[in-house]
C-alpha cells in the first residue's frame, strides 16, 4: 500500500461498529434516506438508504437507522468529484477559501500543483499548502512541483532540487510529482530532471505534454508518467490513450479543450479519462460552477451519462492511487455529491469524509498565517521603460498572436511606425504592446515585444499573476497607461490592475505571493466582475484578459511566449533573434 495514501484511523471498536451498522444491527451515525443511487460502474439507479458511520460508507441497497437522517426522496446520490489537476492560486483565494467556494459544486477532492506559488516563494509556499491541506473540509492533495522554475528562460523567485521535494515526500497529503512541463528535459535526460523522476517512480508522475506526439511521447512516457491534462485535439488525446497515458479533459478559466475532447469520453475509454480545471476563477465558478458545469456539459453534448460520472470520480481515483474512494459503496469513503437531477448535475447537498457539509462546518477549520506578503520586490518604472527600439532599416516585427479560449500562442507579424519613442503599436490592426518585468528583486529585467488579441484602443492591464514565474506582465496601448497600472500593482503587492487616461479604473490586490487575495471568494468574485467590466471600456475583446494575459509569459506552452528576458520562441526553445 502506498505510505502516502489516506488512511482512516480506525479503532476496533470503531471497525466493530461500522460492520454491525452496515449489518443493520447498530444505527448509523448519519443516514441518506431513499435517495436515487448511481451506479457509475453499470449505470444502474436504484432507490436505498446510504449508512455512513465516520467518515466510511457502511450500507447500501437496504433500509437503515441512523442518529442524523437526510431526506434523498427525488434526489440522486454519485460518488464526490475528483479534480484531477489545477492550481488553487488561480482561484485568486487561499485555500482555506477555495474549499468554502468549491467544495458546495460537489468536489471533495483536488489533486493541486502549488506550482504558482513555489516559483515565488519556493518550499515555504508547498509548506503553506501542505499546512492549508491538514484543515481544509474537502480532501486537498498535493503534487510536488516538478519544474521550479519552469525553464531557464526566465527569472523566478525560487528554484526547486530534488533534495528540496524529498523534505515532503512522506507527507500524508503528498500524492507524487506534479506536472513534468519541461519536456526537452526529460527527452534529453538532463540530470535534474532525471533525478526527480527517478526518485517518485514509485508514485503518481503527472505529465504536461502539448503537441508531444510520435517517438517523443513514446521517450517522454518511458519516463514512467502517466497522464496529461494538454491534450487540446482529439486526435491527439487518440495517440496518448493508445500509449497508455490517461486523459485529463481540461476545462477552465481560459483553457477550454472540453468541446474538442468530449468525443473521447465514451464506454470504452471512461476508466482512463478524468476531468481537471488547472486555472478556474470565483467568478468563473459563480456563474457556471466548478466540475459539475463540465459534468453538465457533457451529458448535454451526448457522452454517456454514468461514464462521465464515472469519469468525474471513480476514474479520478484509480488514475491517482486514491484507493479509498470514488464509488457509493459499502467500505468506500464517504465523499458523496447529491443531486436534484443526474442529467443536469445540480448539487444540492454535499457529504464530505462523512460530513455534511454546511457554513458552520467550515467554521471549524482554524486559520493559516498568509505568506509571501511582501514578495513584489519590482522598483517602479517610467514610461520610457516600454520603449522597443527597432533594428536599423526595419521596422517589422514578431508579435504574440492571443486567441480567446486558448494558453496557446501563435506567430504574427506587423510592419510597425517608428518614432523618436521607438517602435509604435498599430491599434487600427490590433497590435499594442506587452512587456514582462522581473519583480522578485533579482535582476530588474524588462523584456518587450507586441502582442495582438486583445483588442484595446487605449489603456493597460497589468497582472502580477503570470505562468510561471509571475514576474510582471502587462499589455497596453499608451506607455503611459502601462507605467501607471504596474506602478499601482507594486503598490497593491501584487494583482491585477486596469489604467485608463492616465488613471487607475479597477483593481484587485494580491498580497499573498501577489498570486492570492485575502478577501472571501464572494469579494474576489465581485472586484472580478469590475475588472471584467473596466478592460471591456478599452475595447478588450477578451473574455478573460487577466487569466489570458496570464499565460504571455508561459514558455513551455508553443508558441511564441513574452518573458523577462526576452521574446522566445518555444519550438525553437530558444529567444527570438
Amino acid at each position: 500500500m502506498n505510505n502516502n495514501e489516506n488512511k482512516t484511523m480506525t479503532s476496533p471498536a470503531l471497525l466493530t461498529h461500522m460492520i454491525l451498522a452496515g449489518q443493520g444491527k447498530a444505527p448509523a451515525d448519519l443516514v441518506i434516506r431513499n435517495i436515487g443511487l448511481l451506479d457509475v460502474i453499470t449505470g444502474a439507479v436504484a432507490t436505498t438508504d446510504i449508512a455512513i458511520v465516520a467518515d466510511r460508507i457502511v450500507g447500501t441497497h437496504a433500509y437503515y437507522e441512523g442518529e442524523q437522517v437526510i431526506d434523498g426522496t427525488g434526489r440522486f446520490a454519485v460518488p464526490g468529484f475528483i479534480d484531477t489537476h489545477l492550481h488553487i492560486e488561480s482561484s485568486l483565494v487561499t485555500p482555506l477559501e477555495f474549499d468554502r467556494c468549491v467544495l458546495p459544486h460537489g468536489v471533495t477532492t483536488v489533486l493541486c500543483d502549488p506550482h504558482e506559488i513555489a516559483n515565488v516563494l519556493g518550499a515555504e509556499g508547498i509548506r503553506y499548502f501542505l499546512d492549508s491541506a491538514e484543515r481544509t473540509v474537502m480532501d486537498v492533495r498535493v503534487n510536488l512541483s516538478s519544474c521550479v522554475p519552469a525553464t531557464p528562460f526566465e527569472t523566478a523567485g525560487a528554484q526547486l532540487e530534488i533534495d528540496d521535494l524529498l523534505t515532503f515526500r512522506s507527507h500524508r497529503k503528498v500524492v507524487g510529482l506534479a506536472e513534468m512541463m519541461n519536456f526537452p528535459g526529460v527527452l534529453n535526460a538532463d540530470p535534474g530532471i532525471i533525478a526527480k523522476l527517478v526518485a517518485f517512480q514509485d508514485a503518481h508522475i503527472d505529465g504536461h505534454a502539448p503537441l508531444v506526439l510520435g517517438e517523443a511521447l513514446n521517450g517522454y512516457l518511458a519516463a514512467g508518467i502517466r497522464t496529461d491534462h494538454e491534450a487540446t485535439s482529439a486526435a491527439e488525446a487518440r495517440e496518448k490513450l493508445s500509449k497508455g497515458m490517461a486523459i485529463l479533459i481540461r476545462e477552465g478559466s481560459v483553457s477550454k479543450d472540453l468541446n474538442a475532447l468530449a468525443e473521447i469520453l465514451d464506454e470504452n475509454s471512461s476508466s482512463f479519462v478524468a476531468l481537471c480545471t488547472d486555472d478556474r476563477n470565483p467568478l468563473d465558478i459563480a456563474e457556471e460552477g466548478h466540475l459539475d458545469s463540465s459534468i453538465r456539459r457533457l451529458i448535454a453534448m451526448g457522452r454517456p451519462l454514468h461514464h462521465v460520472y464515472r469519469a468525474a470520480s471513480h476514474s479520478a481515483a484509480r488514475i491517482f492511487g486514491l484507493k479509498d474512494r470514488g464509488l457509493v459503496a459499502p467500505g468506500w469513503r464517504a465523499d458523496i455529491a447529491i443531486l436534484d437531477s443526474l442529467e443536469d448535475c445540480r448539487v444540492s447537498d454535499v457529504i464530505a469524509a462523512g460530513r455534511l457539509v454546511t457554513p458552520e462546518l467550515f467554521e471549524t477549520r482554524g486559520d493559516v498565517a498568509p505568506v509571501g506578503i511582501h514578495s513584489v520586490k519590482a522598483k517602479p518604472v517610467s514610461p520610457d521603460a516600454f520603449i522597443t527600439e527597432p533594428r536599423p532599416g526595419q521596422n517589422r516585427v514578431p508579435v504574440i498572436g492571443v486567441r480567446p479560449g486558448l494558453i496557446l500562442t501563435f506567430r504574427e507579424e506587423a510592419s510597425l511606425a517608428s518614432t523618436d519613442q521607438g517602435l509604435q503599436p498599430d491599434l487600427d490592426a490590433d497590435v499594442i504592446k506587452v512587456a514582462v518585468i522581473e519583480r522578485h528583486g533579482k535582476n530588474g529585467n524588462i523584456g518587450r515585444s507586441f502582442v495582438t488579441g486583445f483588442g484595446l484602443k487605449r489603456g493597460a492591464i497589468a497582472s502580477s499573476v503570470g505562468h510561471d514565474s509571475h514576474n510582471i506582465t502587462v499589455v497596453g496601448a499608451t506607455d503611459a497607461d502601462m507605467a501607471i497600472a504596474v506602478n499601482r500593482l507594486i503598490e497593491l503587492g501584487g494583482g491585477f490592475v486596469v489604467s485608463d487616461g492616465g488613471k487607475v479604473t479597477a483593481e484587485l490586490a494580491l498580497p499573498i505571493a501577489g498570486l492570492m487575495s485575502l478577501k472571501s471568494f464572494e469579494e474576489v468574485a465581485e472586484d472580478l466582475h469590475h475588472l471584467r467590466d473596466a478592460a471591456k471600456a478599452l475595447d478588450c475583446v477578451l473574455p478573460e484578459p487577466f487569466l489570458q494575459m496570464a499565460f504571455l509569459a508561459l514558455p513551455v506552452i508553443p508558441h511564441l511566449k513574452m518573458t523577462d528576458r526576452g521574446l522566445f520562441d518555444v519550438d525553437k526553445f530558444d529567444f527570438v533573434s
